[in-house]
């Protein structure tokens, strides 16, 4: 990708791409731009309908977007209350682009209490930290919470995105 007209790469589409409400699939760009372990911005409403952003780990559990979280803190509240979400993440830095893809996804998430967050964590650790990261499962540790995301439509910059901006 290179040049640019008007602010953005020439050869990049920018969309909200409105998906099917029973949460499809992931694109195949989509689902490998995850898989790079790009931090997370989530963005959840609070009680007085204000933000509330937190950075987080993301990947994939087969064919879903999930997160982990070991405590209920104010996200697995906030989700709990209102499950709208968005989640925006970077693409890889390209030298000369004026604008770095990315991609906002926009969700309905569920909150499931799971011991298998010790598996995803760990998984995910591989990923974000180091590829031979060990993440020990803490003794008597109380199961965590697994947020699984539907997607309902995705926008962004990128070769995620499939649909022009009309």
């Amino acid at each position: 990708m290179s040049g640019a007209t008007g602010g953005r790469p020439a050869d990049v589409s920018r969309t909200e791409h409105q998906l099917a409400p029973d949460g499809p699939a992931l694109s195949p760009e989509l689902r490998a731009l995850i898989e790079t372990g790009p931090m997370a911005h989530l963005s959840t409403i609070n009680p007085d309908g204000s933000p509330q952003v937190t950075v987080i780990w993301i990947g994939l559990d087969g064919d879903d977007l999930v997160s982990t979280h070991m405590r209920e803190n104010v996200k697995i509240r906030n989700i709990r209350r209102d499950p709208r979400v968005a989640l925006s993440f970077d693409g890889p830095r390209e030298p000369g682009n004026w604008i770095n893809p990315y991609a906002v996804v926009y969700a309905r998430a569920t909150v499931e209490p799971s011991a298998r967050i010790w598996e995803l964590m760990d998984r995910h650790a591989k990923v974000y930290v180091a590829p031979d990261a060990e993440l020990p499962v803490p003794e008597g540790t109380p199961p965590g919470f697994i947020v699984r995301y539907s997607v309902t439509r995705v926008g962004g910059i990128g070769p995620w995105v499939t649909h022009p901006a009309p």
